[in-house]
């Protein structure tokens, strides 16, 4: 992927390493297509992108990905208005503290780090193929090594919910369908990697219990690294030449790294592909 420009769509760009990716693409010469919730704080995304990058290719397309109508109507709005996709960059995401539903009726977690990445890829992967080489890049989280995959009790239905046991399990799907996109697409020109972002300092902290507040603001300050820093290794897989071609692969600080056992169990990650494609109903 040389120095032409790209059509990048990032999402959760509004905030935290989605911004400042966006920042960096855009300032890479790219149009930069940002995806945020809330209107008001998505145009001032776009315009501290613009004024940070010195660029006038940011746009902007809202969604919330907790809801399975707002994705599809995302990639209908993205469809309608350009003809090609370079680089999907799946990063919004969230911890919650209690288990809730959404309006589709599945476990927030799941729905809203998984389900919605894994709708809005497969609703724009003929578009990808078409516009190859192209990339997809999956912000996972090095929680995944401590997740689980119980695909009787996904959402927590049968209870054993916790916050950190939900945002685990979910990063850990990531993983796994970034690996079963990866065999999905070989010989088609679109690659597809995940990747840790590193124990970045942004908004995701925010759900942190009040007792746990200082700690995390000491953590935060001694610890974690920045949006800028967490944004790079996101923007090193989406533009890069050095990792043309390479696909399925787990990267942390720009380095392939050997995912958790349970991500590389490949039937397994098939049978969540088929629960997947239901749950959103594809």
């Amino acid at each position: 992927m040389g120095a032409a420009m790209k059509t990048i769509l990032v999402t959760g760009a509004t905030s935290g390493i989605g911004l400042e990716a966006s920042v960096q693409l855009a300032t890479q010469g790219h149009r930069v297509v940002m995806v945020g919730r809330d209107e008001q704080k998505t145009l001032r995304g776009v315009d501290e992108v613009k004024r940070r990058a010195s660029s006038g290719s940011v746009e902007f397309l809202l969604c919330d990905f907790a809801v399975q109508a707002s994705v599809r109507a995302l990639a209908a709005a993205y469809r309608a208005k350009y003809d090609r996709l370079d680089v999907l960059v799946n990063n919004a995401g969230a911890v919650f503290l209690e288990r809730g539903v959404t309006e589709d009726g599945l476990e927030n977690t799941f729905a809203l780090n998984h389900l919605g990445y894994f709708l809005l890829t497969n609703l724009l992967l003929d578009l990808l193929v078409k516009s190859a080489p192209a990339r997809i890049v999956v912000v996972a989280s090095g929680s995944h090594y401590k997740g689980t995959m119980d695909l009787e009790n996904l959402g927590y239905e049968k209870g054993g919910f916790t916050a950190m046991g939900a945002y685990e399990r979910s990063k850990l799907a990531n993983v796994m369908m970034t690996r079963s996109l990866a065999r999905r697409l070989e010989g088609k020109g679109v690659t597809a990697n995940a990747l840790h972002p590193g124990t970045v300092a942004t908004g995701i902290w925010a759900v942190a219990p009040w007792w746990a507040a200082p700690v995390v603001a000491v953590l935060k300050r001694l610890f974690m690294i920045s949006p800028q820093e967490g944004g790079q290794t996101l923007t090193y897989l989406a533009t890069s030449p050095e990792v043309e071609g390479k696909s399925g692969l787990y990267f942390t600080r720009n380095q392939p790294k050997a995912c958790a056992r349970l991500a590389k169990d490949d039937a397994l990650g098939e049978q969540l592909w088929a629960r997947s494609a239901a749950l959103v109903k594809l």
